[in-house]
């Protein structure tokens, strides 16, 4: 990354969220870091890690926070949530449980953040096959209802990683677009260093993903 990591055009704050141990911090290893830890611990706190991809012709910085998914975490949601507009909401695909408290991290997260938050469904750890707990269509027929996108990745075999994180770059990217184009400016620049606050009005720009796809 080095210094074309510090020049962006965009900073997008997102969070990953879901219970522990559904492999949130190796997703985020992964797409960050291109590295993936067997021996990965539960996080304990809060960190985050950068990333800059090119989306069309403009450099985006995404700043990823990760946190612990235990419930004696749960007093620094407020801080945590603060600024998002995008969020990958993660399920153990081996573990139904996981997938069963994915309508109350939905119903948290939209508690405490806009309406305008890119919301990403994701069903990790596709590579235990023989271990699937979660069908593809049960997860699909959520995400539709939900009116959120859906993407099954595994951190672990590097499968739709990038693909879940810049997928909800790109979404965020489209609403930003289309609020620049709707100003008598039609500036699409940020001062350096500034999060991006997306008004409730450009919702309708964030529909439903068809890009949900099979390890």
């Amino acid at each position: 990354m080095g210094a074309a990591d510090e020049e962006y055009d965009y900073l997008f704050k997102l969070v990953l969220i879901g219970d522990s141990g559904v492999g949130k911090s190796n997703l985020l290893s992964r797409f960050t870091r291109n590295e993936f830890n067997l021996e990965s611990k539960s996080t304990i706190g809060v960190e985050f890690a950068t990333r800059s991809v090119r989306i069309v012709d403009k450099l985006v910085k995404a700043q990823i926070w990760d946190t612990a998914g235990q419930e004696r975490y749960r007093a620094i949601t407020s801080a945590y949530y603060r600024g998002a507009v995008g969020a990958l909401l993660v399920y153990d695909s081996t573990r139904h449980v996981t997938f069963e408290n994915v309508e109350r991290w939905l119903k948290e997260l939209r508690d405490h953040t806009d309406a305008y938050v890119v919301i990403m469904l994701v069903g990790n750890k596709t590579d235990l096959r023989h271990l699937c707990a979660v069908s593809t269509e049960e997860a699909t027929a959520f995400a539709e209802k939900e009116n959120i996108y859906f993407m099954e990745t595994s951190a672990l075999e590097s499968v739709n990683v990038d693909s879940a994180f810049v997928e909800v770059l790109t979404q965020i990217y489209n609403v930003v677009s289309k609020r620049a184009l709707e100003k008598e400016n039609g500036s699409t620049s940020v001062p350096k260093g500034e999060t991006i606050n997306i008004g409730k009005d450009d919702v309708s720009e964030v529909k439903k993903s068809t890009c949900c796809s099979t390890a």
